[in-house]
């Protein structure tokens, strides 16, 4: 159930609830591809204020889906909070062979063998791991595309909703930058059964200034009373800046990815690290996070530039923290 609580011009602050669990929104989602955030623990992760994450379904089906399915994905990742799953189309053409027809996306298993993922079998799959909640197969081009391409990828995205709607599934909308094919996707799909909608297709290397404005009119002409997630959106100006389109849910690799390769999020901006000299005691003075609070800039700098995993580890606790108490002064502003 998702129930809107306050509201801001267009911003809003609401709450998901999934059984005994509440979700407070806007939120922001890390990504665990694989089943794992990588370089910290799912403790660490909770610890750091992570309550949801996003996995992709299509990467456990190829590599792990025995297994995951006699186990179930919070059990086979020790992680007792919400698993939102990728049905996974947009990832495995970009990390794998991979192609998309009329049907549904093709792909390669390890051992060489031909599958494909209809809306039906990205489904069945994301049941049967655990998750708790879902989206629909869509057809998301890479950039830069066609407009033939942007249509066929809307008349696809279209037909697949059609045949896999649920009550824990996200719709995800397409249209590249094409307000035209995103009105039309939007009209259609918004029509149908979802618990929510999901923006694809964006900051997939278009504009930034198209990406922001394909959101804004996408939010002008959902369902007010649905959440909306947009997919692959994760650094703090973006996410500012489409809460107030109307945004709830935010999933991104943004914050781990650069922590990774040693750029980290603080009050005054992001600083590199192992790059160039960079010299201080305090990390982020506002920040309370376990990397702040025991180590010095100084120290994760000195990581960073000996390559020890241990400043990724660091960083990444940091970036984390960092992007939760940004949604939570989001939300607390929203309420105000």
């Amino acid at each position: 159930m998702f129930e809107i609580i306050a509201e801001k011009g267009r911003a809003r602050a609401g709450v998901i609830k999934v059984g005994n669990v509440i979700l407070e929104t806007p939120i922001f989602l890390p990504v665990a591809t694989k089943a794992c955030i990588k370089t910290i623990t799912p403790c660490e992760a909770k610890e750091v204020g992570c309550k949801a994450i996003i996995v992709n379904a299509l990467h456990i089906y190829r590599k792990a889906y025995d297994i995951v399915c006699r186990a179930g994905l919070h059990k086979f990742m020790r992680w007792d909070g919400i698993i939102f799953t990728d049905s996974g189309g947009f990832q495995s053409i970009k990390k794998f062979p991979a192609y998309a027809n009329d049907e549904g996306i093709i792909f390669k298993m390890p051992d060489g063998s031909e599958e494909i993922f209809t809306p039906e079998k990205s489904i069945e799959v994301q049941e049967k791991i655990g998750s708790d909640f879902m989206f629909a197969l869509d057809d998301c081009p890479s950039y830069p595309y066609s407009r033939e391409r942007a249509e066929k990828a809307v008349e696809r995205t279209i037909k697949w909703a059609e045949r896999c709607q649920g009550k824990r599934t996200f719709a995800i909308l397409q249209g590249g930058i094409y307000e035209d094919l995103r009105r039309l996707c939007i009209k259609k799909i918004s029509a149908m059964n979802f618990f929510g909608f999901a923006i694809g297709g964006l900051c997939i290397g278009e504009p930034k200034e198209e990406m922001h404005r394909m959101v804004d009119i996408t939010t002008k002409l959902l369902p007010r009373e649905k959440p909306r997630h947009l997919m692959g959106v994760g650094s703090p100006e973006d996410i500012v800046e489409c809460v107030k389109k109307g945004i709830d849910i935010f999933d991104s690799a943004f914050p781990t990815r650069n922590a990774r390769h040693g750029t980290i999020l603080t009050s005054r901006g992001k600083i590199n690290l192992g790059k160039r000299k960079v010299k201080g005691d305090a990390i982020d003075e506002e920040c309370s996070c376990y990397t702040c609070k025991n180590f010095s800039l100084d120290y994760l700098n000195y990581l960073f530039k000996e390559k020890e995993p241990l400043g990724m580890r660091l960083a990444t606790l940091h970036n984390l923290f960092f992007m939760n108490k940004l949604m939570e002064r989001i939300r607390e502003e929203i309420k105000e």
